[in-house]
């Protein structure tokens, strides 16, 4: 069997298989020491607040290009703040002061809030989910009477959300700029989803789709025509013949790919066989995630200090998959596809190779 992939579907499966496999190894080379976890979130998660907000920067003045990072590194944002927030009640049960710590984290926490909204209303969404997943995994493992996860803290994020929409869209009003509308976004993915979900519906079948309702008409193959795919300079890059879309589908490509939720996109360009697949794989990422998870906090309760920086780092990852899971899968397929696919394989690999630990 040739391990060139002659689809689109083959390509992703082998990227994701290989990505595994190399986490795998290099989590296990590595020495996740508890401060090594601590001191790379906290740097990553600055890093990536200075690059939203230059994105966010380059979106207000006109003779700038953005970028919206929020797609490929949104999640990664999630993991490494969630991260961050399970590192401070390890250290504080360690007598240790965590002031200074936590006003970073805030600090990091409030900058990726402002400027990821800027970019793209949709990453808010996800956002918000990570850190609420997050802040209820943390609460579950360090069992004690203040929580992060309260009544108060999820009454000032829900307002906060609502806040922010409401600047946004005050600003777009104001300066004339309707790519930071929440409510164009919500018009334009009104307006588009019904169509999606009516070609979507009539044309899915088993293994893939009926092949002359794509763009590519009587041309198309029938499965993985590239609605969904990993970036475009990967498939340039190993130069394999694969369909690919283009700036083209700006508006082609938004009634299969854009608006329409991912269990309809991944079900449409692969068939419901292999949506099928998916699920339980999800499903058993999570549950292998939430396991291994108990495992490590029955370790930490026992005095063993092994397993901190693999637990934080859990924490972030299996928050983020799952935050990203959700808007991708049921409300809209960007946030699942193309670069943030690979991110998405990044993070289901980072879950699961917390299944095999060396003996050191």
């Amino acid at each position: 069997m040739s391990l060139i992939a002659s689809s689109h579907l083959m390509f992703i499966l082998e990227f994701a298989i290989l990505m595994h496999i190399g986490v795998l190894l290099l989590l296990n080379f590595i020495p996740l020491n508890f401060s090594l976890v601590f001191v790379l979130s906290l740097i990553l998660g600055v890093g990536i607040t200075v690059i939203f907000g230059i994105d966010a920067a380059c979106l207000i003045l006109p003779m700038f290009n953005h970028h919206e990072f929020t797609h490929p590194y949104g999640p990664l944002a999630i993991m490494v703040v969630v991260t961050s927030w399970s590192i401070i009640p390890v250290i504080e049960d360690q007598g240790s002061k965590t002031s200074n710590i936590k006003l970073l984290v805030i600090l990091i926490t409030t900058g990726i809030t402002l400027f990821g909204a800027i970019v793209h209303r949709d990453f808010l969404i996800m956002w918000a989910l990570g850190l609420l997943i997050g802040f209820l995994i943390i609460s579950k493992n360090f069992k004690r009477e203040s929580s992060y996860l309260n009544i108060r803290n999820v009454a000032l994020v829900i307002v906060g959300m609502l806040l922010l929409f409401g600047l946004m869209e005050g600003l777009s009003q104001l300066l004339g700029m309707e790519i930071i509308s929440p409510l164009s976004r919500i018009d334009r993915m009104s307006n588009n989803q019904l169509s999606s979900l009516k070609l979507v519906i009539q044309n899915t079948n088993l293994l893939g789709h009926t092949a002359n309702a794509t763009y590519w008409g009587n041309a198309g193959i029938g499965n993985g025509d590239g609605y969904i795919s990993l970036p475009l300079t990967f498939i340039t890059l190993f130069g394999l013949p694969l369909p690919l879309f283009y700036g083209i589908l700006v508006t082609k490509k938004d009634v299969v790919d854009y608006f329409l939720p991912g269990i309809f996109g991944f079900g449409f360009d692969f068939g419901y066989l292999f949506l099928i697949v998916m699920v339980i794989w999800i499903i058993s990422v999570i549950l292998i995630g939430i396991k291994v998870l108990n495992k490590y906090r029955q370790q930490r309760e026992r005095g063993n200090k092994k397993y901190l920086g693999r637990e934080a780092l859990l924490t972030g990852s299996l928050s983020a998959f799952i935050a990203q899971t959700i808007l991708g899968l049921f409300i809209i397929t960007r946030t699942i596809n193309g670069s943030a696919l690979v991110t998405y394989l990044f993070l289901s690999a980072m879950v699961l190779a917390n299944v095999v630990t060396t003996k050191r």
